[in-house]
C-alpha cells in the first residue's frame, strides 16, 4: 500500500538533483584576488581600505564593481556574484586544496603535500559518477600544475585512481604551435587493433614523451579504453586546434595564456567535456603570474593590478559573450573563484595579505540567477554580514548543477565511504 508513496519520494529525490548544466568551466584564480579590487569594492571606506581604485556602477541598483573591470560591470545583469565566501585556511597550498576539492585539510599548513590520502578534484568525481559520452574527456585541465613551494593537492583523481585524472595539457594555448599532445596512430596500427591491450601499451612506450604532458597517458594502464576512444574521435581532438577560430574571436579573448585558455575551454565544452579547470597562473604572484599582491620586496602593487585586472576584464566577458552567442551559456556553468581574498586594510608593505574570512566568487550561466548578488560584507569588506558560502557549499552547488547528488558517496583507499561534498547546495543562486 505504501508503494505509490515510495515512487513519489523517489521522483522527488530525482527532481531535487535535476541538472541545470551539462558542463562546468572552473576558472581558478591562483593567488587569491582581492574582493575590494573586483566584485566588492568599498568606495566610501578610508583610503587604506578603499585601495588604489574607485568603483564602477553596474546596471543593478546599489551594486558597484571595481573601477578596473568596467566590461564586467556593464554585464552585471548576467552575473551571479557571491560576496560571502569564507573559510579559515590562510596558506596557499591548504586553501588551494580546499578550493579545488571542497574539502578542508586537517590543518592549515603551507607544507601540505600532495598524496593519495587527500580528496580528488571536482572533475575527477564527475568522471567517476557522470562521465562524458565515449570519445570525449570528461575532465580537462590546463595549462599549469599550480604550486607554492610544493605541488598543490587537489589537481587529480587521488584515491579514485588515475583512470579519473584529467586530460592534462601542460602547454601554452597562446603559442602558435599549440596542439593537443596526443597518441597518434602509426600507419601499421589500425583503430581496430587498439582493442588489444598489448598494442596500446606498446604505443604508449614508443611515444613516451607524451607522459610528460598528458595525465591521460599516465592513467592508460588503468583506463586505456577511454584513451582509445579519444584517439578515434576527430571532433574532440579538433577542439584543441585554436587555428580554427577567427582572428577576431581570438583577439576578443586576449592573446594571453589565460585568454586563449578560456577560449579553449569553450571549444572543449562544445566537444563534450563536462568539467574544465583553467588555471589562471602557475605561481601565486609576481609579474606575469597570479593574484598574490602583498607588496613584498618593494613590489609595485598598482602596476601588478594594472596587469591582472584588465586581463580579467577582457577574458571573462569574452567567454561569457561567446558562450551566449553560441547557445552554450544556458547549459554551461562558469565559476570564477580563487582560494581566498585579500585583507581589508592595505599593509605597511603597500599591498594586501591573505584573507579567507570573506571573499567573492562569480557564477554565470548553467541555471544560475542573472543580475543577482548573494550575501553582503561589512563596511570594510572584512566579514560577511549576510549569507554564508564555504568551498564545500560551492562544491555541493556545482555537483547538484550537473545533476549529481552531493550526498553521493565514494570510497577512499581504506574503503571508507565519503560524501562527495561536505556542504549544502546554494540553491538561492539558481532560478
Amino acid at each position: 500500500m505504501s508503494f505509490p508513496q515510495l515512487l513519489a519520494a523517489a521522483e522527488s529525490a530525482r527532481a531535487k538533483h535535476r541538472a541545470t548544466a551539462k558542463s562546468i568551466i572552473f576558472l581558478h584564480q591562483w593567488g587569491g584576488p582581492g574582493q575590494h579590487e573586483t566584485f566588492d569594492p568599498k568606495p566610501d571606506a578610508p583610503d587604506n581600505v578603499r585601495g588604489w581604485y574607485k568603483a564602477t556602477k553596474t546596471k543593478l541598483p546599489g551594486v558597484v564593481f571595481g573601477e578596473r573591470i568596467p566590461k564586467l560591470a556593464a554585464m552585471a545583469d548576467k552575473l551571479c556574484v557571491v560576496r560571502c565566501m569564507q573559510h579559515a585556511m590562510k596558506n596557499h597550498n591548504s586553501a588551494g586544496y580546499y578550493s579545488l576539492t571542497g574539502v578542508a585539510p586537517a590543518t592549515d599548513d603551507q607544507r601540505l603535500r600532495d598524496s593519495l590520502d587527500l580528496f580528488p578534484a571536482y572533475g575527477s568525481i564527475v568522471d567517476k559518477l557522470a562521465p562524458a559520452p565515449k570519445g570525449a574527456a570528461t575532465f580537462v585541465a590546463y595549462p599549469h600544475v599550480i604550486a607554492d613551494g610544493s605541488i598543490t593537492p587537489g589537481q587529480h583523481a587521488s584515491f579514485l585512481g588515475k583512470a579519473h585524472s584529467p586530460l592534462f595539457v601542460n602547454q601554452d594555448p597562446n603559442r602558435s604551435d599549440f596542439k593537443l599532445p596526443e597518441l597518434t596512430l602509426p600507419d601499421s596500427l589500425s583503430a581496430e587493433r587498439l582493442g588489444n591491450r598489448t598494442d596500446i601499451l606498446k604505443l604508449i612506450d614508443e611515444q613516451s614523451d607524451l607522459l610528460e604532458t598528458s595525465l591521460v597517458a599516465q592513467g592508460l594502464d588503468e583506463s586505456y579504453q577511454k584513451a582509445v576512444a579519444m584517439l578515434t574521435s576527430p571532433r574532440f581532438k579538433q577542439a584543441f586546434d585554436l587555428s580554427k577560430e577567427s582572428k577576431k574571436t581570438r583577439d576578443a579573448y586576449g592573446r594571453t595564456t589565460y585568454g586563449q585558455g578560456c577560449l579553449l575551454a569553450r571549444r572543449v565544452v562544445e566537444a563534450g567535456a563536462k568539467f574544465v579547470n583553467v588555471y589562471f597562473s602557475r605561481a601565486i604572484g609576481g609579474k606575469g603570474q597570479g593574484w598574490d599582491y602583498h607588496g613584498f620586496r618593494g613590489e609595485d602593487v598598482p602596476a601588478r593590478l594594472d596587469e591582472l585586472l584588465p586581463m580579467t576584464d577582457q577574458t571573462l566577458p569574452a567567454l561569457i559573450t561567446d558562450l551566449d552567442e553560441r547557445g552554450l551559456l544556458d547549459s554551461t556553468l562558469v565559476v570564477w573563484v580563487g582560494e581566498f581574498g585579500r585583507t581589508p586594510r592595505i599593509s605597511s608593505n603597500g599591498g594586501r595579505d591573505h584573507w579567507p574570512q570573506c571573499y567573492s566568487a562569480v557564477l554565470v550561466g548553467g541555471g544560475a540567477k542573472k543580475g543577482f548578488v548573494y550575501g553582503a560584507s561589512d563596511k570594510i569588506g572584512a566579514y560577511a554580514t549576510t549569507g554564508q558560502a564555504r568551498p564545500e557549499d560551492l562544491a555541493a552547488t556545482m555537483f547538484e548543477a550537473l545533476g549529481i547528488d552531493p550526498e553521493t558517496e565514494i570510497r577512499d583507499k581504506l574503503n571508507r565511504p565519503l560524501p562527495i561534498a561536505r556542504g549544502k547546495p546554494l540553491r538561492e543562486l539558481f532560478a
